[in-house]
């Protein structure tokens, strides 16, 4: 960290202080912290630095930056301007190299606050004989978004209780200027209509001024509370974020069925419940996450291999083309498997990307093993199930005529495991799931990576070997590495399952941020 305690504040006054969030030798992500020490509101700010040879800028966010050889420049994003006495805001940044910052500015003073004036101007310059035009000044460049590739997470409804997660943990953790889009999830499929999941949580449910992303708290007469208040007030505050509400998931796709039998009216309920004047403007669009067209999840479908294809052209044609339209998919690369169910090449002209769920291929709920990585990127000597990795889906899907831009890799926020295991490598016999805080054989990252650190890695991801447990998961390095696989790939980005499992400062996110974008 690079700061410099403040002197005693003038009437108007600035520090800015560096911190690296994030290091992984060859690059690092970096935040820059604001904050108004003076007695009068600061108007504005303009940030200068240098950086020495060899460490370099890739990325920014919430600021505008600049370059000029080694130098930079960075001026507040417009809404982030005004700050009161004693008040701070940051912006964020991702770069290469080890260096530090040196020669920092704010407002033209010193950084650490020593008030020290720049130099006297000349009292009595010489006057140019011939002065050169000024050449048209350079456009002020506009607030760079996290980047071209997709950075999606889910958001589970039902975090607000027993996992304690809220719309603002987002903000907090640093996560929300490195999303792209969020999943809301879920919504029902019920009696051929979209309809609302839990009431209470999305629309409902009163926060204080402390839990709320915009520091103001909820009254008891006001429209809209909830997740969805606080989802709306999280897109004021980073507008580049994108929404939308996933409908089905495991436990809630039964409903596809009986609603394909009237696509146009399904379609239609859809649309009225996103668009509801009470939250009108929150969603960007819909996410359908049948699990799965023609084939068997918690229930079976028999509706026929063109049945996906037929949901996506109705949607569309409802939804038009300013609304997102997605579908989270199976990752089954297997011959005959789920990916050959239905007809996923065939319905992806009407979307906008599917997000592929390469991971849960395998874990506790084979509770005698043997033991594997739930989410492997590639086939290894000894994988129990032929066509259970991402590669073979991501295979598939573009044999189908998928376009690659239109997948994107699916990340788990959690480790899978089993209990009973004697040995350390891939392959050992087990006795059942591992205990875990919410559900046998499945815990969070933000856990399992502190109570049951790596071991080893295998396809591209982590397992870990502690007393009798066996787990697997991905961590910062193997998520890096799998964003490098997805750009080779040509893919759109990625997404993850859920927000939530990641730590407190938002580790995972970074990573698939930073490996998308570095």
């Amino acid at each position: 960290m690079v700061a410099l305690a403040p002197s005693a504040q003038a009437a108007e006054g600035a520090t800015a202080t560096f911190a690296r969030t994030a290091d992984w030798g060859t690059g690092f992500e970096a935040k820059w912290t604001i904050k108004n020490t003076g007695d009068t509101t600061l108007n504005g700010w303009e940030l200068e630095w240098d950086f020495p040879a060899g460490t370099s800028v890739r990325s920014h966010w919430e600021a505008k930056v600049t370059k000029d050889g080694n130098s930079y420049t960075a001026v507040n994003a417009g809404w982030n301007g005004t700050l009161a006495p004693g008040a701070s805001v940051s912006f964020g940044l991702s770069g290469s190299g080890a260096g530090d910052p040196s020669g920092c500015l704010i407002n033209g003073q010193p950084c650490d606050g020593s008030g020290e004036p720049d130099p006297e101007p000349d009292p009595d310059p010489e006057p140019d004989p011939d002065p050169e035009p000024d050449p048209d000044p350079e456009p002020e460049p506009e607030p760079t978004p996290p980047g071209e590739y997709v950075n999606l997470g889910y958001f589970t409804e039902w975090g607000v209780y027993g996992r304690d997660y809220h719309v603002k943990d987002l903000v907090t953790s640093g996560s929300a200027e490195k999303l792209t889009h969020i999943n809301y999830s879920f919504g029902n499929v019920q009696g051929g209509e979209c309809t609302m999941g839990d009431a209470y949580a999305a629309t409902d449910k009163a926060y204080t001024a402390a839990e709320s992303v915009d520091g103001k708290a909820d009254t008891w007469d006001q429209p809209l509370r909830g997740n969805f208040n606080q989802l709306l007030k999280l897109k004021e505050m980073y507008p580049h974020i994108k929404v939308l509400w996933s409908f089905g998931g495991w436990t809630w796709s039964g409903g596809f069925t009986d609603a394909m039998k009237n696509p146009a009216a399904f379609a239609s309920s859809c649309y009225d419940l996103l668009h509801d004047p009470r939250w009108e403007g929150l969603f960007d669009g819909i996410d359908l996450d049948w699990e799965y067209p023609n084939a068997c999840g918690l229930s079976c479908d028999e509706s026929g291999p063109e049945v996906l294809e037929d949901m996506m052209r109705v949607f569309r044609a409802e939804f038009g083309d300013d609304q997102l339209l997605t579908a989270a998919i199976t990752a089954d690369g297997s011959d005959g498997g789920k990916l050959d169910a239905a007809d996923y090449g065939g319905a992806a002209q009407y979307i906008d990307w599917y997000n592929v769920m390469t991971y849960d291929y395998f874990g506790g709920f084979n509770k005698n093993g043997p033991t594997a990585p739930h989410s492997p990127l590639t086939a290894y000597d000894g994988i129990p199930a032929e066509g259970f990795n991402s590669a073979a889906a991501i295979d598939k899907l573009k044999a189908k005529g998928v376009p690659a831009d239109k997948l994107l890799l699916g990340i788990g926020f959690y480790g899978r495991g089993w209990t009973g295991v004697t040995q350390s490598a891939p392959g050992g016999s087990a006795t059942g799931p591992a205990p875990a805080t919410h559900e046998a054989g499945i815990e969070d990252y933000k856990v399992i990576s502190e109570r049951c650190p790596v071991t080893g890695t295998i396809a591209g991801t982590a397992y870990a070997h502690c007393g009798n447990e066996w787990w697997s998961y991905d961590t910062p390095a193997t998520i890096d590495g799998k964003m490098d696989w997805a750009k080779q790939q040509g893919l759109g980005g990625a997404f993850f399952w859920e927000t939530s499992g990641d730590t407190a400062d938002g580790e995972l996110i970074t990573a698939i941020h930073q490996g998308l974008n570095g």
